[in-house]
């Protein structure tokens, strides 16, 4: 498991899908950035952007100032980027975070001394469509040969996305909850994103959506908080 650690008022931050769904993601790190909130560990859990990826200049354009505060943020302060749907192949364009792709997930830390899965939250019960559909597409030959057409492919993304209603409960979110935890049995916790929904379940613990809640996980006394920062 590695004696890598969750720190104290670390911050797990998820699903800001930034820029369509609110500045909440840019105005965060602007905060962190100007020493109002202080953290030494940021864990940025995946779709933090709604679209981006590496090998692309293009795609970058569209979070210019988000992604230049999290490379000079980075080199203060410790991150660590578990990549989602939407964000990904991120290791070239942020040298200075610690970037685990969906292959290396989960990850495991330990908090105050117990055994910690973290994972965006899309590894596992997704399907074998899903699956491959995320191989070929996190991949730098499909992105290389999409680059001819990528101006016209990424704004038509990028305006669907904008209108995406990415905010909903999940229904029988508990049974897809038990369904995740078969594949976590050796561990005491885990923390994912991706659904949005702010609950903990047993030792499941589904991160707000930045985007959708407005709060953050916030690490106080060696326990996981839901916060508005």
């Amino acid at each position: 498991m590695g004696n890598r650690e969750i720190k104290e008022n670390a911050i797990f931050i998820a699903d800001s899908h930034y820029p369509h769904h609110g500045d909440a993601f840019l105005t965060l790190l602007q905060k962190i950035a100007a020493k109002e909130i202080q953290t030494p560990q940021i864990f940025l859990m995946g779709d933090n952007f709604d679209l981006l990826f590496g090998y692309n200049d293009y795609i970058q354009t569209f979070s210019a100032e988000a992604i230049e505060l999290l490379q000079s943020l980075s080199k203060e302060i410790e991150f660590i980027y578990l990549e989602g749907n939407h964000d990904f192949c991120l290791k070239a364009l942020f040298p200075d975070i610690r970037v685990y792709s969906r292959e290396e997930q989960p990850v495991y830390y330990t908090l105050n001394g117990q055994k910690v899965a973290l994972s965006h939250g899309d590894k596992y019960v997704t399907g074998f469509g899903y699956d491959l559909y995320c191989k070929l597409l996190r991949n730098k030959t499909t992105l290389t040969l999409l680059k001819p057409f990528q101006k016209r492919i990424i704004n038509d993304r990028m305006s669907k996305l904008a209108h995406k209603k990415i905010c909903h409960p999940f229904v029988d979110f508990e049974a897809r909850v038990g369904q995740i935890l078969e594949h976590y049995q050796e561990v005491d916790l885990v923390i994912e994103g991706h659904f949005h929904q702010a609950k903990t379940i047993g030792k499941y613990i589904s991160l707000p959506s930045l985007a959708c809640q407005g709060k953050v996980g916030v690490v106080e006394n060696g326990e996981l908080h839901f916060k508005r920062l």
